[in-house]
């Protein structure tokens, strides 16, 4: 698991807003996608390291 759900949580609170579960899975899906294509775009680019301009 990539996100922890208390820092979500308290994230959410920043901005007055609930956290459930069912979004924080959500949020996993969406970054494991991210972090798939940043590496895919690295290899092509003969790199084992993800840089922030992969994303």
């Amino acid at each position: 698991m990539l996100i922890v759900k208390k820092a979500a949580k308290e994230a959410g609170k920043k901005y007055e807003m609930r956290f459930p579960d069912e979004t924080i899975d959500a949020l996993e899906k969406k970054l494991e996608e991210k972090v798939k294509m940043a590496a895919e775009r690295a290899k092509k680019n003969g790199r084992s390291t993800l840089r922030e301009y992969d994303f």
